[in-house]
């Protein structure tokens, strides 16, 4: 049954600054946001000093209740969640839900994912989008069912990828385009305005997005610049794509391809020691214009080449 989307109570699921853009346009909008879930609180920096989420400040600021289980599982969270009577739940960057959780609100739990979905699947799609070359992406809003991001279609938006895109400017467009898909979604689905598409209904994907291990950005010179060049693209950043200079752990977060016959053997070092850097790479070379030395900080290569000695 249709229903007046503001007077719906909305449980809000998310972790990183990815989520609180989503959560912030929900406030904005005027729905009724009656509690929030997010990880426990986490030591970091030099001090390990407790660091909450930044879905934890927003909700903060705003008076929203709040709770940080570290099982979703435990009793006394369940209680707790219960008490809220959501109507609806919205899940943007969190963690993986039992049933327990998702099936609670007879609405039922809608997810959205940084991709166009069903390609990448998984807990890193915008970095594979990138890494594997594609020219465009998208955010798509879906119902959450027991596999990992295989439930039913509700909104997609397709988002252009540009040549200069790197995670960092990529992940800032799709969490703003996620954001206002979202507000849509909940508009629309609480009005029995969308009809939902189950994911088995369309060709399957063979586009996965499994989560980042370190070995994901080690370099391999071996390789076309252009796929180099992907893969630096979609780790910068973080957590950087790296490889081996003079024995030390070198991060390389811009570069250029350059594609032409070169008879040298990949991974050779061509610099003239003052303005450029290059590594010979399969058909190519791969010109390097912002990097870290291991133990140092991230500069421009010019800046880089004034310290270092070949």
């Amino acid at each position: 049954m249709a229903r007046d989307p503001k007077s719906v109570r909305i449980v809000f699921m998310g972790t990183p600054d990815f989520a609180v853009a989503s959560l912030q346009g929900l406030l904005d909008n005027g729905f009724t946001v009656v509690g929030v879930i997010t990880a426990p609180d986490k030591p970091a920096g030099r001090g390990l000093s407790l660091q909450s989420s930044p879905v934890k400040q927003l909700a903060i600021a705003h008076h929203i209740p709040l709770l940080q289980p570290a099982k979703l599982k435990d009793p006394d969270f369940l209680k707790q969640l219960a008490a809220w009577k959501p109507d609806l739940q919205v899940v943007v960057a969190f963690r993986m839900l039992p049933e327990l959780v998702w099936s609670l609100p007879p609405m039922g739990t809608i997810n959205l994912h940084g991709s166009l979905l069903p390609d990448y699947r998984g807990a890193a799609p915008i970095n594979w989008a990138l890494i594997n070359g594609e020219q465009k992406t998208g955010v798509t809003t879906f119902l959450l069912k027991h596999e990992i991001d295989t439930g039913d279609l509700l909104l997609q938006q397709e988002i252009a990828i540009e040549e200069k895109d790197n995670f960092g400017t990529l992940y800032n467009k799709l969490k703003m385009h996620g954001a206002k898909l979202l507000t849509t979604t909940i508009e629309r689905y609480v009005q029995d305005r969308i009809a939902p598409i189950p994911q088995n209904q369309l060709a399957p994907s063979q586009k996965p997005a499994p989560k980042l291990q370190k070995e994901t950005g080690a370099i391999n010179w071996d390789g076309h610049p252009r796929t180099i060049h992907n893969l630096i693209r979609g780790l910068s950043p973080t957590p950087g794509a790296y490889a081996n200079l003079q024995g030390k752990f070198l991060k390389i977060f811009q570069a250029t391809p350059i594609e032409e016959k070169i008879s040298v053997a990949p991974g050779t070092i061509d610099t003239d020691g003052k303005t450029f850097l290059r590594f010979a790479c399969t058909q190519g070379w791969l010109q390097v214009e912002e990097l870290q030395l291991e133990g140092k900080k991230r500069m421009n290569v010019a800046s880089f080449l004034q310290g270092f000695r070949f």
